[in-house]
């Protein structure tokens, strides 16, 4: 009697079975077939992201070849399409490309002018950002004004991002060259104190504080530990 019951158990459960194919069944199979067509989409898009990728590398290789052969004016267009239509990191690199091409050309106002737009909207990484700032304003020390110089690099001075320190050295560069040996000695002394600042530029600040004191720059206090 016993299999009688399980016999009608098993017809039930069949039966039930069936109807809630009948009713969800391709429900069930749509959200199978949806997941295979999301994961090769997801596979395809990495595929197409990494394949791209590549191709702006090589692009970007191409372009410095160009500056090795002093084609500045090929390098420079080649950086810009690169710039323009590149994958992943390759189009901010391809901007200081584009300033770097121009520098090597000996065109200083529009090497420096690149290096502006970078700074002020063509990167969206605060680091690149206060780079690029640098890059126009060490330009800027030979083939521009002083108040340009500091206009970029003094807020960078004062704060305390990774830059700092350059800025400081270039700051006091800028105001040697100007002859106002009271404002560089300023800034290398505040180099020269910094121990948080690398030890490769402590060292340049110490040797230009003993330069300037010997063109006739106050005497100043410089670390003894030679």
């Amino acid at each position: 009697m016993s299999d009688i019951f399980h016999e009608v158990d098993e017809d039930l459960r069949r039966d039930r079975a069936k109807a809630l194919w009948d009713k969800y069944g391709i429900y069930v199979l749509g959200l199978a077939v949806a997941i295979v067509v999301v994961t090769a989409g997801v596979r395809g898009w990495q595929y197409w992201q990494e394949t791209r990728a590549q191709a702006s590398g090589d692009r970007y290789l191409a372009a410095l070849q160009l500056i090795d052969e002093a084609r500045y004016e090929d390098a420079g267009a080649a950086f810009a399409a690169l710039a323009a239509d590149g994958s992943g990191d390759y189009p901010t690199l391809a901007k200081f490309g584009v300033a770097d091409a121009k520098l090597d050309a000996g065109d200083f106002d529009g090497a420096a002018k690149e290096f502006d737009a970078i700074a002020t909207g063509g990167t969206k990484d605060a680091l690149l950002a206060d780079i690029a700032l640098l890059r126009a304003a060490m330009i800027l020390v030979d083939h521009g004004d002083r108040k340009d110089v500091e206009s970029r690099l003094v807020p960078l001075a004062d704060g305390q991002g990774a830059v700092r320190f350059s800025a400081r050295e270039t700051l006091g560069l800028a105001a040697w060259k100007a002859g106002d040996f009271a404002a560089a000695q300023k800034h290398y002394s505040q180099l020269l104190g910094d121990p948080a600042a690398p030890e490769v530029l402590r060292q340049r600040a110490d040797l230009a504080l003993a330069v300037i004191t010997s063109q006739g720059g106050p005497t100043t206090t410089r670390r003894d530990d030679d």
